[in-house]
């Protein structure tokens, strides 16, 4: 836990999933387990790694979010990080707390949450004196999602979500943030990448990160 909390983002996912079931764990859990600590022990010279001469003035996100990932709830896993001086500087990868009706409404449930974290992050950087860029830029993969947060035109498909999490939208309003719209195919990533994608047969887990070594 203190790992993926720490220096490891691309353990976020795995330890989010795990420890849902650490009260009553099957044996599909146990073998992801084995498998995560497996992965770490071949991955323990692995590290972050950051530049002075990187960008630091402007904090960049980039969010994503599956849709109804979770088996048991049907909930959507929302998912983001932060970069600063070339490398991830803030993680997370939480499931959501109701169930999305598409994808456009779980990318844009992440997106809010991003948000969020965004702002702590400009407060923080202005209380150490470190000056920044505005806005602060948020990159996503829903077109959709990122339509959503400039206008209210299609009303009465998302009267139904969250008041608060239509916050996105002052902010965006007031350009405290801008939204980006980024393919995964062209998403900047840390080279040599480190990728992990794991499938079990009994309970599916599924994880994406990426850190230098």
């Amino acid at each position: 836990m203190w790992g993926q909390l720490a220096t490891r983002p691309d353990l976020s996912f795995a330890i989010s999933l795990l420890s849902r079931f650490q009260a009553n764990p099957g044996i599909e859990h146990w073998n992801a387990l084995l498998h995560v600590i497996g992965y770490i022990k071949n991955t323990i010279d692995y590290g972050l790694t950051y530049s002075r001469e990187a960008d630091l003035s402007t904090p960049i996100a980039f969010v994503d979010a599956d849709y109804g990932g979770c088996r048991d709830t049907h909930r959507s896993t929302s998912g983001y990080v932060f970069t600063m001086a070339g490398g991830p500087v803030t993680w997370s990868s939480k499931r959501q707390a109701m169930v999305a009706l598409s994808t456009v409404e779980a990318e844009y449930v992440a997106m809010s949450r991003c948000t969020q974290q965004m702002v702590w992050m400009q407060s923080w950087l202005d209380e150490v004196s470190i000056e920044h860029e505005m806005p602060g830029i948020i990159k996503g993969d829903s077109r959709g999602a990122i339509a959503l947060t400039k206008n209210t035109k299609d009303h009465g498909k998302i009267k139904h979500i969250d008041i608060r999490h239509h916050y996105i939208r002052e902010l965006v309003k007031s350009g405290t943030i801008v939204m980006e719209l980024v393919h995964e195919t062209t998403s900047p990533r840390p080279s040599p990448p480190l990728l992990i994608y794991s499938q079990y047969t009994l309970g599916e887990l599924r994880s994406w990160g990426s850190i230098e070594g």
